[in-house]
């Protein structure tokens, strides 16, 4: 299968996605603007935001597109920050097949913005895209979930201590 095959199936069956990308070979196709909504989510999210791209991506769930080449990712991500979409996976990594079919998406973390796998989307019930490794997409920028510091380092900040000190001297 193409990228270009599935981003025409996806258009007959009235689900298309804004770009369909195989990361192998690097074929991107693009099926509608970023200012057009798609149709690959379910209810209002289709249209949430100022920008709510849709990217398919031709892959497996067993085997992450993230272990492979990601040829044209540059491409995409360039185009992606030129609509201003935040570098990052706030949600965190998506869990494993099929452990991401019963995960249930934040509506806060979604309104925030940024990357997302379909299985982490409010309201899906989708298992995609597996366990790929976020940061190889957005850089290491991928969640900032919120998750409380450890007692030692609220403490050293609270004396003046750097973090990075207090993560140093624990290794």
């Amino acid at each position: 299968m193409t990228a270009r095959s599935i981003a025409q199936r996806l258009v007959q069956i009235k689900r298309p996605a804004h770009l369909v990308w195989n990361p192998v070979s690097g074929q991107i196709i693009q099926s509608l603007p970023p200012t057009r909504a798609a149709n690959g989510l379910p209810g209002d999210l289709n249209r949430q935001g100022r920008v709510c791209v849709q990217i398919r991506v031709l892959g497996s769930v067993e085997e992450p597109f993230t272990e492979s080449k990601l040829d044209g990712l540059d491409d995409i991500l360039a185009w992606l920050d030129s609509w201003e979409v935040p570098r990052r996976w706030p949600a965190g990594p998506p869990l494993p097949y099929p452990h991401s079919v019963a995960a249930q998406g934040s509506r806060r973390l979604w309104a925030g913005g940024g990357h997302f796998g379909n299985s982490q989307v409010p309201g899906t019930s989708e298992g995609d895209p597996g366990p790929i490794d976020v940061d190889r997409i957005v850089g290491g920028h991928a969640a900032d979930l919120g998750v409380p510091r450890p007692r030692e380092e609220m403490e050293s900040r609270e004396n003046g201590r750097p973090a990075e000190a207090v993560n140093a001297t624990e290794r």
